[in-house]
């Protein structure tokens, strides 16, 4: 069956990977080998997404992504060249390539944050975040295709006994955070 409606969640990141590369791409002119080129950094950054927890080890802090079901390891950026040793007339259209990837890692990241974090009315009670729980950490001005992974530690209810703050462990140390900065992993 190939039709669009019978695809469902890959469909899904499909539409929103072409609205963001749309609005990326928007008043940019490329080439055929630098779209080639963006595409592939665009589809690395959407393979790179965290799904799941790998185990349930609260010293592991890695997470099953697209990548592994793709090519059995997480996704690694491409190293960024140095100025210092590159052709001068190569570093515009790089530079330009790596401004899309940026800004499509920009846009994208916070969308899917925004999705794996569920919205509900105050009406209805929501679960607690539990200790040992696998997160994604909301940090601005992270590169592209790196996420800060941690698990929770510790939880501060507020008065009315609903989680506030959260004291995550990651690989760097230990930090605390407000909840609406805090993306659960499903399990």
């Amino acid at each position: 069956m190939r039709a669009p409606h019978f695809g469902g969640i890959w469909e899904a990141a499909v539409k929103v990977a072409k609205g963001h590369l749309y609005r990326s791409l928007q008043n940019t002119k490329l080439s055929f080998e630098e779209l080639a080129t963006a595409l592939c950094e665009i589809e690395a950054v959407m393979n790179s997404r965290p799904i799941t927890p790998l185990t349930n080890d609260p010293n592991d802090f890695e997470a099953l992504t697209p990548g592994h079901l793709l090519i059995g390891t997480s996704m690694r950026a491409i190293p960024e060249p140095s100025d210092a040793n590159t052709n001068p007339d190569i570093l515009p259209y790089w530079r330009r390539i790596n401004n899309v990837k940026s800004h499509f890692w920009q846009r994208w990241q916070k969308e899917y944050l925004q999705e794996l974090q569920q919205r509900s009315k105050w009406a209805s009670k929501s679960p607690n975040i539990a200790v040992g729980s696998m997160v994604v950490v909301h940090e601005d001005n992270l590169p592209p295709m790196r996420w800060s992974l941690g698990r929770i530690q510790k939880t501060f209810p507020g008065e009315d006994g609903n989680v506030r703050v959260a004291e995550i462990r990651t690989a760097k140390g230990t930090i605390k955070r407000p909840i609406h900065k805090l993306a659960l992993l499903p399990c």
